[in-house]
C-alpha cells in the first residue's frame, strides 16, 4: 500500500517560497494558500496561469485523486461566495468531461526553449 501525504508548495522561479504542511484541516488549506498569496505575491487577474507537472508518483492513479481534491476545494472557495457546493462540483464535472471528450486545445511543453 502507497500512502500519499498532501502538501502545497509554492514555487517561484523553480525555488519553493512557501510549504504548507501538514495540510489540516484539508478544506482549510486553499484558505490559506490565498492568503499567503495576497499578503507576499503579486497577483493580477488577468495573468495567465502555468502549470508545470512531474511524474512523481509511481501510481498515474494519484493524479485522479489529486484532481478530485482541486475540484472540491475550488467548490468550497464557491460555497463561501454563496454558490451552492454540490451545484458547482456538478458544472466542474460536466466541464471535465466535456473537455476530456471533446479537447479545446493541445497542452504544449513550455518548460525546454525551442
Amino acid at each position: 500500500m502507497e500512502l500519499y501525504k498532501r502538501l502545497t508548495l509554492i514555487v517561484e522561479n523553480g525555488r519553493i517560497q512557501k510549504v504548507f504542511y501538514p495540510i489540516f484541516p484539508p478544506d482549510k488549506n486553499a484558505d490559506d494558500v490565498l492568503a499567503w498569496l495576497r499578503q507576499n505575491a503579486q497577483l493580477d487577474q488577468t495573468t495567465p496561469l502555468q502549470l508545470t507537472l512531474r511524474t512523481n508518483w509511481k501510481d498515474p492513479a494519484a493524479w485522479g485523486l489529486t484532481l478530485v481534491d482541486v475540484a472540491r476545494h475550488a467548490a468550497n472557495a464557491y460555497e463561501k461566495e454563496g454558490r451552492d457546493r454540490d451545484v458547482t462540483l456538478k458544472r466542474i464535472r460536466e466541464a471535465f468531461d466535456a473537455e476530456w471528450f471533446n479537447p479545446t486545445n493541445t497542452p504544449k511543453n513550455i518548460t525546454q526553449a525551442s
